[in-house]
């Protein structure tokens, strides 16, 4: 596909480094979710990270690993630090992870345990990223900018290679949580590229909205604030290279409100069995908010991560 950073032939070869525990998640269609489409679900969080980012974070710990620069520093709300925490120590590589001090404790405790140094600040993601880019010149460092840097985004874009062949019901949508815009550009451009007919949604918090408002305007736009319960998506300085990619392989992007995340966090514990983080719960609220739209369709969604502060999840679904 032409327009985009992003090349198959890379993604393919990604597949050859990333573990394989990471590789071939579970795709399933979950009948009890009755919701007036073939809702199938993409599980991304059976893997020892409980969440996607470990396909990108293989890449790059593999690349690392032979390099002569074996450090690594990269911002993350949770979810990226504890994967290139696990990806990088068996192959003896330093990391170093930058979180807000407002992050979810259950994923700042597993950076914590796979052995990365842990550096908080007093603010939210994107004065981490800030801090983080500061370490990597101060330290000479490798600096791994989620969505940015393309090994996170290939690494994300084989969950499409995955789902290629089995996208052919009627009218087959798949629904992409979007934060940094990784995962979205990278299945997106595989499934744009592999099966053009397939209907490609990000799916993004009302209180979270720059990239998707980045995405309607096509220009970039920051907002002030990030208020959502969706803490892994909740970016506010889209970077301009992944909304050029995701105006080339995004047919839409959509906005819902908080308690539609709820009430998709609830129907996938009380009717799939799943403990998921707001960000996974996504796509089960984009339909929730407009189902005459998917309405009789295949509609694939990527339940992207579960790790999730218990409290705040009992408190959500009235445990």
């Amino acid at each position: 596909m032409q327009g985009t950073r992003l090349d198959m032939d890379r993604i393919r070869a990604a597949r050859q480094v990333i573990a394989p525990i990471f590789l071939d998640s579970p795709l399933y269609r979950c009948e009890a979710l009755e919701l007036g489409c073939a809702v199938d679900i993409k599980l991304e969080t059976a893997n020892p990270v409980r969440s996607f980012k470990g396909r990108g974070t293989e890449v790059v710990a593999s690349q690392l690993a032979t390099s002569d620069s074996r450090a690594v520093v990269c911002a993350s709300a949770g979810n990226l630090g504890q994967a290139l925490a696990w990806s990088g120590r068996d192959r003896g590589l330093d990391v170093t992870v930058v979180a807000s001090r407002f992050a979810t404790t259950a994923k700042l405790d597993r950076i914590r345990a796979l052995g990365a140094k842990l550096e908080l600040v007093d603010g939210d993601h994107e004065l981490a990223r800030v801090r983080a880019a500061e370490i990597a010149r101060y330290d000479g460092i490798r600096l791994l900018e989620d969505s940015l840097d393309l090994e996170t985004c290939e690494g994300a874009a084989t969950i499409g290679l995955e789902l290629v062949d089995a996208l052919h019901g009627t009218d087959p949508a798949v629904l992409i949580a979007l934060g940094g815009g990784a995962l979205a550009t990278g299945v997106g451009y595989v499934l744009k590229t592999l099966a053009p007919a397939v209907e490609v949604i990000c799916v993004q918090p009302l209180g979270a909205p720059a990239l998707t408002r980045s995405w309607h305007e096509r220009r970039v736009v920051t907002t002030e604030t990030a208020d959502t319960i969706a803490d892994g998506v909740a970016g506010r300085i889209p970077i301009p290279e992944v909304l050029d990619d995701l105006l080339v392989v995004a047919d839409d992007a959509v906005l819902v409100q908080e308690s539609s995340i709820v009430a998709g966090l609830r129907l996938l514990l009380d009717h799939a069995g799943l403990v998921v983080e707001p960000s996974a719960a996504l796509g089960i609220a984009a339909i929730l908010e407009d189902r005459d739209r998917f309405a009789g369709r295949q509609v694939v969604t990527i339940v992207c991560g579960s790790n999730v502060d218990q409290d705040k999840y009992r408190r959500w679904v009235g445990l």
